[in-house]
């Protein structure tokens, strides 16, 4: 079915409006259908409500595209605390299609779009091209085609009209960091704004997407158990890109896999996702269950390196740091690192173990040394604990002014935190992270592993 994303900033924040204003008058008549029920009559109004939200954010996310889809695509890893326990896998399952499976765009237009792009017809670069779309993604569509050398591809091609709703989504934007600023008074808006401008436009370049990933998949050529398939710079453009195709099993079969698989899976997104930091002063910034692969051999697939985040030497040294001392217990040295990044605009109001208890409860899962199950409820305190007003650390931490940067690692470890937790992957993250925050001696079999990989 053809569908026309909107992309002036006055219909697309006219869609988003009507469907808060939507949600706000269902609540309302939520708490009345409520009224004088019992418990569990209470739950299942709630949780019929929820996933009656779910399909509308599908429906209004997923037709808009763009900046607005990646609010739920995010809802579908992390949960907010918004649905009740029991119905929160459903509710997830349901924003999953936001992730692969959105509402597609006729190929009639896509195709438009590609053959501009490549300045040719399809028949004079690919020997087959499927015109029925593997995936939908925020900002474009992929296809599965060969070329005319018989290499099987992967072809992902932008919405027409895309670049111009980003850009009335970021018109907006000032509209969201008013409301953010009413929550976390303490953040950086101007910096934050900035970040997410610098980050989502350039997500609209599949040419530095293509240098990115060429990149990427150089470093982790011959990796055990990492794959990143490489670019074929010579039919990429601004809108269309072209990669190694990778075939292998999508995150909602891995869900159902027995829990060692689960468990193998979940430690290599961790490494790749998380580790990347600490070994290579970058990460991939949108860690989500839409972009990874298992393998038939075993491998994992990462796709996607449109939002690759790259900090200085100096920065991740101090990341270091502030884990280091956080997970040996060492308040004040957190404290005065933290103060020293001009976190803190007036150190005194909050205390070095107040600070130290934030942490733990924010990123505890990998700084304390036992084995952790990441479950989804875990994931939601994480959150909560992070950047919620319902954090026991909320009226302290909401003014702290953590530099952009360290606020995008923050967020990609919750997201690779979410993605952990719909596996309900078992590990001790902690000896994991040790490897990079200490140097130590590999404690799994996947870290043996990739030390021989790294040194040869």
């Amino acid at each position: 079915m053809s569908r026309e994303i909107p992309t002036s900033r006055l219909a697309r924040s006219s869609k988003l409006g009507r469907f808060a204003a939507g949600q706000a008058a269902r609540q309302v008549g939520t708490r009345a259908s409520s009224w004088g029920r019992s418990d569990a009559g209470r739950d299942r109004v709630l949780e019929a409500r929820a996933l009656e939200t779910a399909d509308q954010l599908v429906a209004v996310l997923g037709g808009m595209k763009g900046a607005a889809m990646k609010l739920g695509q995010m809802l579908s890893v992390i949960d907010l605390g918004i649905v009740p326990e029991h119905a929160r896998a459903d509710f997830q399952r349901k924003l999953a299609v936001l992730r692969a499976q959105a509402p597609a765009v006729s190929f009639t237009q896509m195709r438009a779009v590609l053959e501009a792009d490549l300045g040719a017809s399809l028949a004079e670069v690919f020997a087959e091209f499927d015109e029925v779309p593997i995936a939908a993604a925020s900002i474009g569509q992929v296809y599965r085609a060969v070329l005319l050398d018989g290499r099987a591809v992967a072809v992902k091609v932008q919405y027409p009209g895309i670049a111009t709703a980003v850009r009335a989504d970021l018109k907006n934007l000032a509209l969201f960091l008013r409301f953010s600023r009413k929550l976390m008074p303490g953040l950086d808006m101007a910096a934050l704004g900035e970040e997410i401008r610098d980050t989502i436009t350039a997500e609209l370049d599949y040419r530095r997407e293509a240098r990115t990933q060429r990149k990427v998949a150089a470093e982790f050529a011959g990796h055990p158990f990492i794959l990143v398939p490489d670019s074929i710079p010579e039919h990429c453009g601004e809108q269309v890109l072209v990669t190694e195709f990778v075939d292998g099993a999508a995150f909602d079969e891995i869900t159902t896999l027995p829990q060692e698989v689960r468990d193998r899976v979940g430690e290599i997104a961790y490494r790749f996702y998380c580790g990347s930091l600490f070994r290579n002063n970058e990460f991939p910034g949108d860690p989500h269950p839409g972009n990874l692969l298992l393998c038939p051999d075993g491998r994992v697939g990462f796709l996607d390196f449109g939002l690759y985040k790259r900090m200085t030497p100096e920065a991740v040294r101090t990341e270091i740091e502030c884990l280091r001392a956080a997970s040996e217990g060492r308040a004040k040295d957190l404290h005065s690192l933290l103060d020293g990044l001009g976190v803190f605009p007036q150190p005194e109001l909050i205390s070095p173990d107040e600070m130290l208890a934030y942490l733990l409860d924010a990123v505890g899962w990998y700084l304390v040394d036992e084995v952790v199950e990441a479950d989804p409820g875990l994931a939601t305190q994480a959150f909560i604990a992070s950047v919620d007003p319902r954090s026991r650390h909320f009226r302290k931490l909401r003014w702290q002014h953590l530099p952009p940067d360290h606020l995008f690692a923050r967020r990609a470890e919750l997201y690779t935190f979410g993605l952990l937790a719909q596996l309900h992957a078992h590990g001790n993250w902690h000896r994991v992270a040790r490897e990079w925050l200490y140097d130590d001696t590999p404690f799994t079999e996947l870290g043996r592993q990739e030390w021989t990989w790294r040194n040869g």
